[in-house]
């Protein structure tokens, strides 16, 4: 057991617990990094040795590990950042205290001799990096397993088996319980196929092996799924032995590219090799701009990552099984949630009041269908952020949710729209540091999640981390999807480089949300401060003059969202924007 800064983590039960005695949950690839750094306490590990210790036989993005790390950081309330440090180009380093508590329940400092089990000492990490580009591929699991062994003493790793069979038996046996599942035993695996390029265009296969790329690399962040990358041209031709043949994959995922003089389009599809039934399909376009084509993959990607994520989510919160087809209240309540969703994705209230309607003539047709209940959370989360409800009803309205989202969280707890409108309705209820944790969650199975990633970075905006919140607003806009949020994130943007004091920067951020949704009215007031801050006087008082007209009795009192819970750093920077909005106009009372 090893202690540091009141927390004890376990790694034989692979389990952090915090001051109360609390467990703290973590996804497993955030606790091996953890596990990793709390043992190399004192000690900086570089990105990549930390990549290739907990992703042995995966080619990921160091995103992986950034997410990691935030979700590290978001659990141990490490706000400033002075636990898990970053080492300019060099790594990551734990500078808590750690002491290992022995069986008897005292405490002893832990004594660091040389390098941890599993980490080479530095000058060593330079090294192997240069020469991984020439490492056998079939040397990587042996490494990865040699340096897992060491790391781990024998009884800890018999334990750890003990507990491995334990759950490889509850799984065999859900199994049984649904013989026609795709996703049986094990994680499903899903093999990436190359993007086939059939454009014209003398760029279209640098551009087909990019997304590609960057759809394997999304793929491969999913917490319960296995990817098999795509093989090159020269592996593919050479000879291997039977033992090092690729694993029967459960899933295909196919895809053709195309260009027009318009834009680039993916096709993406998911296919049960088994049957060869085509089980999703992706159509993404991106408009063509030669100037940046790192972005146009990205969206490609993001686009085509994002659908198939979701319907590979519903696939195994569904055991692998398609929903039941013919059954009335299924269909039913399908058209009630996308006619709802389609309602809650707009800004106004009348569409609200609509979207309310549905769920609620849903319901009473079909009680109880947790899907219905969580899109009827979600509306009311909007009617919440929106300032739709009055205060009683408001909080009537938290209450339904809170209580909704309670009962769907023990029936799919992976479910990406439960785990999405949960964070949402933290975020809405001003529990940002939970909202952090809740947030990553749902990216564990949807990393190109925009509604999600805006989510974090409302978050990590309340807390005072701005440069943070920025960074992940721009993510969001680098993936694109899904595009009804897309004014989220672009608001969001704005809002960042506002309390950055970067004026003309928000603008244009501000401008872009403006036009796809005015909302209701403190759009424009911010897009007034930021005018202001850029010294373009008149347009401020003409956007705050806009945002009265859309929110009538709007003062300095009442502008700003509630401020419960949030950081002192972003209270005082919301006042100093208050006074800038003040002087474009805003009412002081």
């Amino acid at each position: 057991m090893l202690r540091f800064d009141g927390f004890r983590l376990d790694p034989d039960r692979a389990e952090l617990r915090g001051a109360d005695g609390g467990a703290v949950k973590l996804r497993p690839k955030t606790f091996d990094i953890l596990r990793l750094l709390v043992a190399n306490a004192g000690r900086i590990l570089s990105k990549q040795e930390l990549m290739e210790a907990v992703w042995p036989n995966v080619h990921v993005g160091e995103d992986n590990l950034f997410q990691c790390i935030r979700e590290i950081r978001a659990a141990l309330g490490d706000d400033t950042r002075q636990v898990v440090k970053l080492v300019s180009g060099r790594g990551y380093l734990f500078t808590a205290a750690v002491s290992v508590e022995p069986a008897d329940g005292g405490a002893t400092p832990a004594e660091p001799s040389g390098p941890a089990p599993g980490m080479p000492n530095e000058p060593q990490a330079g090294a192997r990096q240069a020469d991984a580009g020439q490492a056998d591929a079939g040397a990587v699991p042996a490494r990865a397993k040699s340096r897992w062994r060491q790391f781990w003493p024998v009884p800890a790793a018999v334990g750890a088996l003990a507990g491995l069979c334990a759950v490889v038996g509850i799984a065999v046996a859900a199994s049984v319980l649904r013989p026609d599942a795709i996703f049986r035993r094990t994680p499903p695996t899903i093999a990436m196929m190359p993007i086939v390029d059939t454009s014209p265009d003398r760029q279209g296969a640098a551009m087909a092996a990019g997304v590609t790329d960057r759809l394997t690399d999304g793929l491969a962040r999913i917490d319960n799924i296995r990817v098999l990358a795509p093989q090159t041209k020269a592996a593919a031709a050479a000879p291997e032995p039977a033992s090092a043949r690729p694993v029967q994959a459960d899933v295909l995922i196919q895809g053709e590219l195309e260009r027009n003089p318009q834009a680039w389009t993916l096709r993406a599809r998911m296919i049960k090799p088994a049957t060869g039934e085509i089980q999703a399909v992706a159509t993404v376009s991106v408009g063509v701009d030669a100037a940046d084509l790192p972005l146009q993959q990205s969206r490609l990607a993001a686009g085509a990552g994002d659908l198939l994520a979701r319907r590979l989510n519903a696939l195994l919160d569904s055991g692998g099984e398609p929903p039941a087809r013919g059954s009335a209240h299924a269909g039913q309540a399908k058209v009630a949630i996308e006619q709802a969703v389609a309602s809650i994705n707009q800004t106004t209230r009348e569409r609200f009041a609509t979207a309310q309607t549905m769920l609620d003539k849903a319901l009473a047709s079909d009680p109880g269908n947790v899907d219905l209940e969580v899109t009827l959370a979600a509306l009311q989360l909007r009617g919440i952020q929106m300032v739709w409800y009055g205060p009683e009803e408001a909080r009537a309205a938290e209450s339904t949710a809170g209580a909704i989202l309670e009962r769907a969280l023990r029936a799919k707890p992976n479910s990406i729209p439960v785990l999405e409108t949960y964070c949402r309705f933290l975020s809405a209820t001003n529990r940002f540091a939970e909202s952090l944790v809740a947030c990553a969650r749902a990216l564990s199975f949807d990393p190109w999640n925009g509604l999600a990633l805006y989510l974090v970075g409302l978050g990590q905006l309340h807390l005072g981390r701005f440069e943070d919140a920025l960074a992940t607003f721009r993510q969001a806009d680098r993936f694109d999807t899904p595009p009804v949020s897309r004014w989220t994130w672009l608001l969001g943007a704005g809002w960042a480089n506002l309390m950055l004091d970067h004026g003309a920067e928000a603008a244009p951020w501000i401008e872009r949300s403006i036009a796809i949704t005015p909302g209701t009215g403190r759009s424009h007031m911010l897009l007034a401060a930021a005018y202001q801050q850029a010294g373009r006087t008149e347009e401020a008082r003409a956007a705050m003059r806009e945002g009265l007209r859309l929110r009538p009795g709007t003062t300095a009192l009442n502008v700003a969202p509630p401020t419960k819970n949030a950081s002192p750093v972003y209270v005082a920077t919301a006042e100093r924007i208050i006074q800038q909005m003040i002087a474009a106009g805003l009412p002081e009372r």
